[in-house]
């Protein structure tokens, strides 16, 4: 069973930074699979915010977080993890870890993932 668990969430100042975790297991080394980041803040629809494929690395980031931030993984460790910078109030918002096997369609769709965590908060403030 694919289980998910995100960590890292904590109150933050606009300009700073912070790193989130998301613990997978469940996966074996034969899977093919893709970890993202979803976020949703109050009275908001569930957004991407960015994903990453361990078949080849390849990452995708929303418009709205691109050179901001940085989606990476310690295959060693079983955890991907989201580098946040430059945070935004804007920024503020539940962020969850979803999974699912490779191949996945619209990378920023609810749909396309079976396997979530149960999120953390993230609050920037201005």
């Amino acid at each position: 069973e694919v289980q998910l668990v995100e960590s890292g969430g904590v109150l933050a100042q606009a300009g700073g930074s912070l790193r989130l975790s998301c613990a997978a297991s469940g996966f074996t080394s034969d899977d093919d699979s893709v970890i993202a980041w979803f976020r949703q803040a109050p009275g908001k629809e569930r957004e991407g915010v960015s994903c990453i494929s361990s078949s080849d690395g390849s990452t995708y980031y929303a418009d709205s977080v691109k050179g901001r931030f940085t989606i990476s993984s310690d295959n060693a460790k079983n955890t991907v993890y989201l580098q946040m910078n430059s945070l935004k109030p804007e920024d503020t918002a539940v962020y969850y870890c979803a999974a699912d096997f490779e191949p996945i369609g619209d990378f920023g769709s609810i749909f396309e993932y079976d396997y979530w965590g149960q999120g953390t908060q993230v609050t920037v403030s201005s």
